[in-house]
């Protein structure tokens, strides 16, 4: 077996198949990480590969006073922050939906994407360091990482590094060449803002995942959402549940406004959909198709027997992202 130590002289030496062995296991986490900063699963993996490139070509000047994944956890961060400060992404901008039904509330619009489960496989359960905060399946779901689009850019990447990935302030403070005095000032204002933002009540209320009570509830959804039964949407869903479609800036809650809402889009639809299983952000979802075209992505949040929260993603085209077909026959 090659040694870390062996791998990085032979990755210096020029060696690719040592650097994908001294980075292949950081791949998945790198690339989470930038997800949960940049929003974009399309753009974490582009710069996931940025952050490799840089990572190769800048090996020489690896001095080896921190650990490889912590050199390469501050070339993704500020890859990311970069990518956030050059961005030319303007959700305001973005056609809105017309014809909706009055929103509960009009958020800030944030750039926001569904990450697929299928690349949290193989992410080490006990990645985080000591001084984490949060639970690895918490902080993928999509209510934490809308949270943290909400925060600039700075206080975002000292939230994940210290509160999601357990990095001390020392170590943070060198990945973004700053002082731990400023470390902790931007951690204290990101725990402000964001907690704030966060839902009330956490995944340790959802069901397991593939168990008998999630697969009844998602079962009773899907029904109802391809009979076309806004009665039977609504019903399972709880008191203070949230209809959200980012970017879109329209918010919807209480089965009474999402039940308009969603009366509102059936009738305008014209067709009945279709759904597919899939999972995105740790949590269970649904592809929807319209006379055979990918239509939306539905991700849910579940609380007990009820959905508490549904995001809809108004693009079929994730749908291929998350190992569903573009297209059903």
């Amino acid at each position: 077996m090659v040694t870390p130590a062996l791998a990085l002289d032979r990755a210096r030496a020029g060696d690719e198949h040592a650097f994908r062995e001294l980075t292949d296991p950081y791949r998945r986490e790198l690339q989470l990480h930038v997800y949960r900063i940049v929003g974009s699963a399309q753009d974490a993996e582009d710069l996931l590969q940025e952050t490799l490139l840089a990572a190769w070509r800048g090996l020489e000047r690896f001095e080896e006073r921190a650990s490889v994944r912590a050199w390469l956890y501050r070339i993704a961060t500020n890859r990311a922050l970069d990518a956030l400060r050059a961005s030319s992404r303007r959700p305001e901008d973005m056609q809105r939906m017309t014809g909706a039904t009055e929103p509960t509330r009009r958020a800030e619009p944030i750039w926001r994407e569904p990450y697929p489960d299928l690349l949290l496989e193989g992410i080490a359960d006990d990645a985080p360091g000591p001084e984490a905060r949060y639970e690895a399946k918490e902080a993928v779901a999509l209510a934490f990482v809308a949270g943290l689009q909400h925060l600039p850019p700075q206080q975002r990447a000292v939230l994940v590094l210290r509160d999601v990935l357990g990095f001390r302030a020392a170590e943070v403070a060198g990945m973004l060449a700053t002082t731990e005095p400023s470390v902790n000032s931007l951690l204290r204002r990101a725990r402000a803002a964001f907690e704030s933002r966060l839902p009330a009540v956490g995944q340790e209320r959802a069901p397991l995942p593939g168990s008998r009570l999630e697969r009844d509830v998602l079962g009773r959804f899907a029904d109802a959402v391809e009979a076309g039964d806004v009665d039977g949407m609504v019903a399972l869903l709880t008191d203070d549940a949230w209809l959200t479609m980012p970017p879109e800036p329209y918010e919807y809650q209480g089965p009474a406004a999402i039940g308009m809402f969603l009366r509102d889009r059936e009738a305008r639809r014209g067709g009945r959909l279709r759904l597919l299983p899939a999972r995105a952000n740790a949590q269970p979802a649904f592809g929807c198709y319209l006379a055979g075209a990918g239509y939306a992505l539905f991700v849910l949040a579940l609380e007990g027997d009820r959905v508490s929260a549904i995001t809809w993603f108004a693009d079929g085209g994730v749908l291929p992202r998350l190992g569903l077909p573009p297209a059903l026959p």
